[in-house]
């Protein structure tokens, strides 16, 4: 009785809103990200899951793209509490390369060695998402990294959380430059970890603020172009105590990760 409680798929329908290269910022990420590379090619199964991917199978299909360029036997299983949902997007499967099943936050049974959860836990009381965070990890090995972020529409504002066993690890902020007014406008697609904290007061506050500064004071590099603008405001902001995580971002991709704790909720 106890197992099969545990393989009921827990969790709340999303509006399961999809566009074609809606993930491609976070995608990009995860296919060149350093520990999450490493990851993906010293596991002995190399199962991603992709948790609640909406109506259309679309980003799923293009997340297994990404990743075989990391490993080429990965496999990718798309989630989704509707199995009405899960039946549309049987005709894009693969198996077992990619594949579609009901499931939710408990992972239907399986024990992915990553999950990405895009656009699920943004309609859920940011009192909940610890818990939300803490059933995905317990479904995944040890090592395992969760990826659970928001984005917009048509995925020029990206946000995302990279949360371990022991706790999360990063933010990650990615804007398309070219329609870039300030970086602040991110705030609106904040994780729901964040969004309510976007506060005097609070860090992330203090971050974007920060950045708006650093890229009103960079200004003056738009003659060069945006990426030009964009590398002069990671330059200031590092130099205001903001350092990004890992190598610097390519300046085209408008992308910063920074250490959780610099942003944690008070």
């Amino acid at each position: 009785m106890a197992g099969r409680a545990r393989l009921n798929p827990v969790g709340a329908p999303t509006r399961g809103t999809t566009n074609p290269n809606r993930l491609r910022r976070v995608d990009r990420w995860l296919a060149g990200d350093a520990a999450v590379t490493r990851l993906l090619r010293r596991a002995a199964d190399p199962l991603v899951v992709d948790l609640g991917y909406g109506a259309s199978p679309v980003t799923t299909v293009e997340l297994a793209r990404w990743l075989r360029r990391v490993r080429t036997d990965v496999r990718v299983l798309g989630l989704e509490l509707d199995p009405d949902r899960v039946a549309y997007a049987r005709p894009a499967a693969d198996p077992p390369r990619l594949d579609f099943r009901r499931g939710g936050f408990e992972l239907a049974g399986t024990r992915p060695i990553l999950v990405r959860a895009f656009n699920v836990l943004r309609q859920y009381a940011e009192h909940e998402v610890p818990g939300a965070w803490a059933l995905m990890l317990a479904n995944m090995p040890a090592d395992g990294l969760l990826v659970e972020g928001t984005c917009d529409e048509i995925g020029r504002l990206s946000t995302w959380v990279t949360v371990a066993a022991d706790g999360p690890v990063s933010l990650t902020l990615s804007m398309r430059l070219a329609d870039l007014d300030r970086p602040s406008t991110v705030a609106e697609r904040l994780p729901k970890v964040l969004i309510h904290r976007n506060v005097p007061g609070e860090r992330i506050h203090e971050l974007l603020s920060t950045m708006d500064s650093c890229w009103a004071a960079a200004a003056p590099q738009r003659s060069f172009g945006v990426r030009a603008r964009w590398t002069e405001t990671v330059r200031r902001l590092t130099a205001r105590g903001w350092p990004p995580l890992g190598r610097p971002d390519p300046p085209r991709l408008g992308e910063l990760t920074v250490p959780w704790a610099a942003v944690a909720p008070k």
